[in-house]
């Protein structure tokens, strides 16, 4: 029944909806009981039929009946919701285990036994967002990168969060853990059958708490292992190729293509496209002080972000040519004009400390 909770896809989930399935019938048959002797009462009992109400204040038998037949009822429910919570809780002797990290309005995974990590965004086209054109059928339920997990293996993870509480829900694995940021909360599942399975962050976490859409694809492990396999090449070729960047200069007008892309990608939702930003929420980069003034200040907002602020540092998330590129953009769109052409190199050196 779409009116009841999902059974999921894990042996976890399947426990979950056994537990409420259980108490579900138990408070049934309880309210069955109550309300019929309750109306079986007034109705053998009404005045009309001519029964006089009895008349006593107090009988000891009867409070120590209805003290202890609840206190039986709690302890038999107590058994089966103790043994499927110490389940739930039990993260040890993990085959692989992933860092959760929540950000506004982003997830980021991490995997331990291997060397790769990325950050998984919405993937909804503005148009359907601003319904310019029809929804498509997981709208706001969509990413540019999924969480890939094997299928019949224990999967652990460690959930936090780099500024605000969020929390990680997948419903048909029976998991809602708060990411919150100083801490890490543990959760695991392993997974049974191979797909693909969507939630989202369930914690009120700011502007975009609603477009921050959870997706995780389960494949088989040779499939698993071939995806890692290819996933971390391209990972290490990307931190090559970055590496050649830094003996290159582009040009003004390369810089400018690149950063307005990745500027309407991943800035122009607070700041606006045409970088007037949203008077009283988001500051305005035409004109501002910081596009204007010292190029290593500019360049230290968009990599760590302004604590306090829904201001996010961008280092982790985007290449040193994405981060050059967006500050040269901001540096030169909407009648800026400094003339400053921010390049990979010194963005690195900003990186290093130097």
């Amino acid at each position: 029944m779409r009116l009841n909770m999902t059974k999921g896809v894990t042996d976890i989930s399947a426990s979950v909806y056994d537990l409420h399935m259980i108490i579900f019938y138990i408070c049934c048959v309880i309210g069955i009981v109550v309300f019929g002797i309750m109306f079986w009462s007034i109705i053998h009992h009404r005045k009309s039929k001519g029964v006089k109400p009895a008349n006593f204040h107090e009988s000891t038998k009867v409070e120590i009946l209805w003290t202890a037949i609840p206190f039986v009822i709690l302890i038999a429910m107590a058994f089966p919701a103790t043994k499927t919570l110490i389940e739930m809780e039990d993260t040890s002797d993990a085959d692989l285990t992933v860092q959760v990290t929540g950000s506004q309005w982003k997830w980021h995974y991490r995997y331990f036994e291997h060397e790769l990590d990325y950050y998984s965004l919405l993937a909804t086209p503005q148009a359907e967002i601003r319904n310019e054109r029809a929804k498509s059928a997981n709208y706001l339920l969509e990413v540019d990168r999924p969480l890939v997990i094997p299928t019949g293996q224990k999967v652990r993870f460690l959930i936090t969060s780099d500024d605000v509480i969020h929390s990680w829900w997948v419903p048909e694995f029976a998991i809602k853990k708060d990411a919150n940021p100083g801490f890490i909360n543990e959760a695991w599942t392993r997974v049974n059958e191979p797909g693909i399975y969507r939630g989202q962050c369930a914690e009120l976490c700011g502007k975009d708490h609603g477009f921050m859409p959870i997706v995780v694809i389960a494949k088989e492990p040779a499939e698993f292992k071939k995806w890692m396999a290819e996933q971390t090449a391209i990972a290490k070729q990307a931190k090559e190729e970055e590496q050649k960047l830094l003996a290159m200069n582009m040009s003004m007008e390369e810089l400018m293509t690149l950063g307005e892309k990745a500027y309407m990608a991943n800035c122009a939702a607070c700041h606006q496209a045409n970088g007037q930003g949203i008077p009283g929420v988001f500051p305005a980069l035409k004109d501002s002080a910081i596009a204007l003034g010292d190029v290593k200040q500019h360049i230290d907002i968009v990599v760590n972000g302004r604590a306090g602020t829904a201001m996010q540092g961008y280092g982790k998330q985007l290449g040193l040519k994405d981060l050059a590129a967006i500050v040269t953009y901001e540096r030169n769109a909407w009648g800026n004009n400094t003339g400053d052409a921010v390049q990979a190199a010194a963005i690195n050196e900003f990186l290093a400390g130097k």
